[in-house]
């Protein structure tokens, strides 16, 4: 459904924009995937194709189409819905129950936060949890992940500079507080943090072109997935860390701009042009 509703929307601005329609690309695609794989497994149809169209419409085309856009489209979308349908985005079931039988279930973030209650890491790893489709199984994750670096689509510093920031800052709290916070392992694998790191700051529009940059970026997105978890009022912020250091890209391209040292001589004039 998202996938659909994000191509539908790509070729109406498109056409409306007169450009040419580029839907083949595959962006809108991955775009639909991505929100897909963001929201519960019961969400209704109608939410997630008003959520494809404001990530494709105002998350993409609006600032220029690919290529031009600030933020990333997925997770704008996922923001917006979470805005406009906040109780039925974060109603999740419990695994492995069929749609009669399922109930409202917590998170493990949810029931870190709200119950200090730590969901043990096998689970994490195998899917055995509620959660949005895309972040119960880091095992999945990690698999999808890999396999974009073995084809050389996304740069390891990413992925590896957020989730290592992210257990830095979680080691933290945790070694001041163990009985309190969370372990580092915790956070890495909870939520949404496998799915944001491998599928999301790697997303080459939206993150830094800079080595320096690149590393501002994952590491401030990572400061403030855990400051967020440990004391914001919603229990994930992987999604709200990667938006607010998408904000700051074009600065810190800029600031980070390597420094020019020197400049090619203009060439000479020719003599018959004297």
């Amino acid at each position: 459904t998202c996938v659909v509703a994000s191509l539908i929307t790509e070729a109406i601005f498109q056409k409306a924009r007169k450009k040419t329609v580029t839907i083949y690309d595959g962006s809108a695609i991955i775009t639909g995937i991505l929100l897909a794989l963001m929201l519960p497994p019961s969400f209704p149809i109608y939410g997630a194709i008003i959520g494809s169209v404001f990530a494709i419409g105002i998350g993409k085309q609006i600032f220029g189409g690919l290529g031009f856009n600030i933020f990333n489209p997925a997770l704008l979308g996922r923001a917006f819905l979470q805005a406009t349908y906040p109780v039925m985005i974060t109603t999740w079931s419990e695994p492995f129950k069929g749609a009669v039988d399922a109930v409202s279930a917590a998170t493990p973030i949810a029931l870190m936060k709200f119950e200090s209650t730590l969901t043990p890491i096998g689970d994490l790893f195998t899917g055995s949890v509620a959660g949005s489709i895309g972040e119960t199984s880091v095992i999945a994750i990690l698999i999808g992940g890999l396999f974009l670096r073995y084809k050389g689509y996304i740069n390891w510093k990413l992925p590896l500079g957020y989730l290592g920031s992210i257990a830095a800052f979680g080691a933290i709290f945790w070694l001041m507080d163990p009985s309190k916070y969370p372990s580092p392992l915790f956070h890495m694998f909870a939520g949404g943090a496998m799915l944001g790191a491998w599928f999301m700051v790697t997303d080459m529009v939206t993150s830094p072109v800079t080595p320096k940059g690149q590393w501002i970026f994952v590491i401030g997105a990572g400061f403030l997935v855990v400051i967020i978890r440990l004391f914001g009022g919603l229990p994930e912020g992987v999604m709200y860390s990667i938006l607010l250091m998408n904000s700051i890209v074009p600065l810190l391209n800029r600031w980070t701009r390597p420094k020019v040292f020197g400049q090619m001589p203009k060439p000479k004039a020719e003599a018959g042009s004297q």
